[in-house]
């Protein structure tokens, strides 16, 4: 049985979701990786990562939103990106993904943190505020100087690395949120019941980098 209420408690940090588009709720949320297992009128069975089952909720607020990739030659000086990225032994981040932000959510989750997607990674949400050529160790790279209220990060952006945006999908959900779909959902405990807040989906078996 999916142990929800555990992961959600070793979790807690996580309320600050880079791509939540809302005021973090009351109660802690959990970001779930994975892959529709089945989903009806009122419910999203899911297999995360680690290969465990849960069946949330699927209330009729859920937010849907597609993710799409992007070209590396998309992010540009003033973007307003979320990266996940290695911190690396010259201070600077090796990018793990790259989000641009539609101009709609500028200025969401500003800052740097810890993150989720692999051991002692982080997240930095900020502008560009500079971008040139990826040192020769990174061929064909960027070197992104990314500034936010309290700080700055360089951060290397190697040219394999995913670049994508998303954008509101709540109309075409019946055609994205489909078995096999791989989604990243972040949920929250409700009447006991863990519940889907919101679905990021990729089309045609796209996945969510983040």
């Amino acid at each position: 049985m999916f142990k929800f209420k555990s992961l959600t408690l070793s979790l807690a940090l996580l309320a600050a979701v880079p791509l939540a588009m809302a005021q973090a709720p009351a109660n802690p949320t959990l970001r779930l990786r994975a892959t529709i297992e089945k989903v009806d009128a009122t419910s999203l069975t899911v297999r995360e990562r680690g290969g465990e089952v849960i069946t949330l909720v699927r209330p009729a607020t859920m937010d849907v939103a597609e993710v799409f990739p992007l070209a590396l030659a998309d992010i540009k000086p003033g973007s307003y990106i979320g990266t996940a990225a290695m911190p690396q032994a010259d201070g600077s981040q090796l990018a793990l993904e790259v989000v641009v932000f539609p101009e709609s959510a500028r200025g969401t989750g500003e800052g740097h943190r810890p993150y989720d997607l692999l051991p002692d990674s982080t997240m930095t949400n900020a502008t560009v505020a500079d971008l040139a050529m990826a040192p020769s160790t990174v061929p064909g790279g960027q070197k992104l100087t990314l500034r936010y209220k309290d700080g700055e990060k360089t951060v290397i952006v190697p040219p394999n690395a995913p670049v994508v945006s998303f954008k509101p999908a709540k109309a075409d959900e019946s055609a994205l949120l489909v078995p096999g779909a791989k989604v990243m959902v972040t949920a929250q405990e409700r009447e006991g019941k863990p519940t889907a807040l919101r679905v990021i989906v990729g089309r045609n078996g796209f996945a969510p980098p983040m």
